[in-house]
């Protein structure tokens, strides 16, 4: 589903917003993958861009398979700005359960897109959750176009500078 009707953006456009929701089996998931790739290919991502955000999408879904809620599906939302792409995505999981944020496959998505968080959350909280108090697991990602990184004033959160005297 697709929602041009959703808020404005930081720049005054509106974002586009697409819905995006599969079962949690290893043969669905290249689904998201493709659909990953195939928006920022239309939003004029240079091509390593693409890769990046494809194999970023495919290890979130992954990652988030392995916890899910029996059958629950696999809910990813697309958000496209004019910064940039912004992807969550979701399962329902058991009370309790945490995001895997450590190993190789954390590693690799962190390096992969410009912001990634993993959090627990409830269906009441997440784009497209059906307002109940059910958990879930979510995985949010940003990959900002060439130029559109948005700047936070006073803010040195996630640098690491280094100056030579």
């Amino acid at each position: 589903m697709v929602d041009s009707r959703g808020a404005l953006a930081q720049d005054g456009r509106r974002a586009e917003r697409l819905e995006l929701r599969v079962p949690t089996t290893p043969t669905q998931l290249p689904a998201v993958r493709a659909m990953a790739g195939d928006l920022a290919i239309r939003m004029d991502y240079d091509l390593d861009a693409v890769e990046d955000l494809r194999l970023a999408v495919d290890e979130a879904c992954a990652t988030l398979a392995q916890i899910a809620d029996g059958n629950a599906p696999l809910t990813v939302i697309f958000e496209t700005t004019r910064a940039g792409l912004h992807i969550e995505a979701w399962v329902p999981t058991a009370q309790g359960t945490e995001v895997p944020r450590d190993g190789f496959g954390w590693a690799i998505l962190a390096t992969l897109v410009d912001a990634v968080d993993a959090r627990r959350s409830t269906q009441a909280d997440v784009p497209a959750g059906d307002g109940s108090d059910t958990p879930v697991g979510v995985i949010a990602m940003d990959k900002y176009l060439p130029g559109q990184r948005p700047t936070e004033v006073g803010s040195d959160a996630g640098q690491n500078l280094s100056v030579a005297r």
